[in-house]
């Protein structure tokens, strides 16, 4: 009897904490997205000195009631979960824990109560509770786009790293310590600075040869900045064809293509 009450309790818990199709789980849902967005406003409010001032205690007081009360919540998802360690393991579980430990941590380190701004995280929540799948399978081809890109972006980055690195201890032999670049290190900053198009004018080449070194690696950087563009974009528009090729519920493949329902299981499709 106890055994089946309690499976009860964590069922109905369940329902609450993780699910948004009852009143209830929605109710809830929408209680803690307006907790996380005035517990981040709370961490940005002691960030400014007038405020720090004047209501600091009170700050105080309310973050920690922020604490508590996600420190509960993340226990009943914890003690609710069919597969707890996934949960805690997860994207979501993982950023529901750094939500409140950074208060914790401060009996030891002071200053980690900033961190708590990766509460901001948690408002993609927002994408479930408003059935937003539409937004929810875009996330999905951008990450997999991502991730498709990942290796040929490494590289491309390796590449870049090369260059900067060649161009920095060029431009040191050339301009040395009479222009400003007085170590490598600071050579292959000012050449990063150079490349990304940023400019922030604190180191420049002075003599002829040192200036047409910059003028190329001007150049270059217009043409850097487009190569990892086109690398995600390319990689987007086949994740894209993929996914309108597949059901986002069951990933069986679609057919017809222009099936406005899965015929594995059921579910409407979203084009």
């Amino acid at each position: 009897m106890i055994q089946r009450r309690n499976h009860e309790f964590r069922s109905k818990v369940y329902e609450i904490v993780f699910e948004s199709d009852t009143r209830a789980g929605r109710l809830f849902d929408l209680i803690l997205l307006w907790l996380i967005v005035f517990s981040i406003l709370s961490v940005f409010m002691e960030s400014v000195a007038s405020f720090r001032a004047k209501y600091l205690y009170e700050i105080h007081v309310a973050e920690w009631i922020f604490t508590i009360l996600f420190t509960i919540e993340y226990f009943l998802r914890v003690y609710s979960s069919h597969k707890p360690l996934k949960y805690i393991f997860s994207f979501y579980g993982l950023v529901d824990l750094i939500s409140f430990i950074p208060n914790y941590l401060t009996f030891f380190f002071a200053g980690l109560q900033y961190l708590m701004v990766v509460r901001a995280f948690r408002l993609l929540r927002i994408f479930r509770i408003l059935k937003l799948s539409r937004f929810l399978d875009q996330g999905n081809i951008l990450k997999n786009a991502l991730k498709a890109s990942a290796h040929k972006i490494v590289v491309f980055i390796a590449t870049v790293i090369t260059v900067v690195t060649i161009v920095g201890t060029l431009m040191y032999i050339i301009e040395g310590d009479e222009s400003g670049f007085t170590s490598i290190p600071l050579s292959i900053y000012w050449a990063i600075v150079t490349i990304t198009t940023v400019g922030y004018g604190d180191i420049s080449p002075q003599s002829p040869l040192g200036q047409f070194l910059a003028s190329f690696l001007m150049i270059i950087g217009y043409g850097i900045i487009a190569v990892p563009t086109g690398i995600v974009t390319i990689e987007m528009a086949r994740a894209n064809e993929e996914a309108r090729s597949k059901c986002p519920d069951c990933n069986a493949p679609i057919y017809p293509k222009n099936a406005n329902f899965c015929a594995n299981c059921g579910k409407e499709l979203v084009r």
